[in-house]
């Protein structure tokens, strides 16, 4: 059994389609998404389109819970980069058909698949218990405990985060493929970029954090079973960047030039 796992497209066309070819041609039996599709990117119905035609499962993420519901108001103390990411969101939200939404609502809280030889692959967003939660290479033992509680699947494959990931929790492998989209040099210590307290994307000085950086490649990964052997495999693709950008500020979407120069 070999399954393509792909997360974070955050609207992100381009990427996801960087990252097909890149399969083109090899065998799989199935392609599973973490969630987080259409929503910060600019081209939302696209991307929600293509992963539609693929008919694989999908998991619930936070950014696709926000397409589902009234658009937030920017916290009073945003800053200008989360203004203008739910400005983004909002535009993105208004790009979406009824079918679009309906789409959405068939998205999972998680899927399970089945490997071989009685192996399993759970994913989720965040964790099982929920789109929101962080799971990182420095999240503490004792966390993961609590998030993974009565989890016992071969490989646990999660989101959210969009860094790369894997990490051996008891019997249990957690396995992040990264974003396609989006993805990001580091886990910053704000994230996620919620609540009235958020900060910005920028260098933070209270925490000395410096400025999260967008790679110019797509992540993703493929877990395998075959002939009694467990194989992580994590990938990265380039993306044509000048496509991307020239996507971005032909599609109008606000603060197309800001998320070209990220």
């Amino acid at each position: 059994m070999r399954i393509a796992v792909i997360s974070d497209i955050h609207g992100n066309l381009v990427a996801l389609d960087a990252v097909l070819a890149d399969l083109a041609g090899e065998r799989l039996d199935r392609i599973v998404c973490l969630g987080d599709v259409a929503t910060g990117g600019p081209q939302p119905a696209g991307a929600l389109a293509r992963l539609r035609e693929l008919a694989c499962p999908v998991v619930m993420g936070n950014a696709d819970v926000e397409l589902l519901g009234p658009p937030p108001d920017p916290p009073v103390t945003a800053g200008d980069d989360l203004r203008r990411l739910q400005e983004i969101g909002r535009w993105c939200r208004d790009q979406l058909s009824a079918d679009d939404v309906a789409y959405l609502r068939t998205f999972q809280p998680t899927v399970e698949l089945p490997l071989a030889d009685g192996a399993t692959l759970l994913c989720c967003h965040g964790s099982p218990r929920s789109y929101d939660d962080v799971i990182a290479a420095t999240t503490p033992d004792a966390e993961l405990v609590r998030l993974l509680d009565r989890v016992d699947a071969t490989v646990v494959a999660g989101g959210h985060t969009h860094v790369q990931l894997v990490r051996r929790h008891r019997a249990t492998f957690v396995v992040n493929p990264g974003s396609v989209g989006l993805p990001m040099d580091r886990v910053p210590s704000w994230w996620p970029p919620v609540g009235s307290n958020a900060p910005t994307r920028d260098a933070d000085p209270a925490t000395g954090d410096e400025p999260v950086h967008n790679a110019p490649w797509a992540e993703y990964a493929v877990v395998a079973h075959e002939r009694g052997r467990l194989t992580i495999d994590l990938r990265r693709t380039p993306v044509d960047v000048e496509t991307l950008v020239r996507v971005a500020l032909e599609e109008g979407m606000p603060h197309a030039a800001w998320y070209a120069g990220e």
